[in-house]
């Protein structure tokens, strides 16, 4: 399919981006793996495309004061290149590992993803398991908007007419945390058919704070419900068993041509099983 005619507009500052925003008839395009293949099959049209990936202000990964920062037009490429995450932040290179090939990882941005809000991406579940921040700014000021707040619907987010994410805010885990993904993915296209996320911290011998997100599984990436009861125990199998049986319970689950509802459910009970037990493993 060829697009529909647009304006092409490359943004030459943040300031000159965030107007054109403003405007309608506007979509923002920074690695274009999500825009690109809408607007070929004309699932969405616009008058006028803003290219924003080349504005370094929104590129890179840093930490300062026990939080990291990466920016949203960063690319899966620079994400798995960070050091600061491999040392910090394991699970989100381990989650950006699984994200597309190597293609989309050298053009695709995190950013553009969390935008799209495609409730079968890997990447919103560790977002929600790590709690993360995003900064979205617009002409008129900025705000920051919880993960747990951010994902409203299938391909909606919280994210306002005229607002543009540009930084994702993750605090440092405590010491003694450990985390893992995963996933069963679909063969053909690559997206989970369900994935789960889970970050677990122990101290002493006994679970300290636990947090399970799945995608891929619902409208919407989601916590896992019971993961609290997790904490105060010494985070057996047993104990682990019991959470993952429960973590899905009465989710109204994705039915499709790839896999029935009661499929998904099953698997989502043995990923989160999986992602635990990794992730009480990384904890030591």
């Amino acid at each position: 399919m060829i697009p529909a005619a647009f304006e092409y507009e490359r943004a030459a500052t943040l300031a000159a981006a965030l107007k054109a925003v403003g405007t309608r008839n506007t979509k923002v395009m920074c690695g274009g793996q999500s825009l690109i293949p809408l607007l070929r099959f004309r699932l969405t049209q616009t008058k006028r495309v803003v290219d924003i990936s080349h504005l370094k202000q929104l590129q890179g990964v840093s930490k300062a004061k026990g939080v990291i920062r990466i920016g949203a037009a960063t690319t899966y490429r620079a994400l798995l290149d960070a050091k600061v995450l491999r040392d910090d932040c394991p699970l989100l290179a381990e989650v950006t590992e699984r994200i597309g090939d190597r293609q989309v990882r050298n053009i695709g941005t995190i950013g553009g993803g969390l935008a799209h809000a495609d409730p079968s991406a890997d990447m919103p579940g560790a977002m929600l398991a790590l709690d993360a921040q995003f900064v979205v700014r617009s002409a008129k000021g900025r705000r920051t908007v919880a993960a747990r707040d951010w994902f409203r619907g299938p391909f909606e987010s919280a994210m306002k007419s005229g607002e543009l994410l540009t930084d994702i805010m993750i605090a440092v885990p405590a010491r003694g945390t450990g985390s893992a993904y995963e996933s069963f993915e679909q063969a053909a296209s690559g997206y989970p058919l369900v994935g789960a996320a889970a970050v677990v911290t122990r101290a002493k011998g006994k679970v300290t704070a636990a947090a399970l997100a799945f995608t891929g599984l619902g409208e919407v990436p989601f916590l896992a419900k019971g993961i609290e009861k997790l904490v105060g125990s010494d985070g057996g199998t047993a104990a682990v068993e019991k959470v993952a049986g429960g973590a899905a319970a009465g989710v109204d689950a994705n039915e499709d041509i790839h896999a029935p509802a009661a499929y998904r459910l099953h698997l989502a009970k043995v990923a989160a099983r999986r992602a635990l037990l990794r992730a009480l493993e990384r904890a030591g």
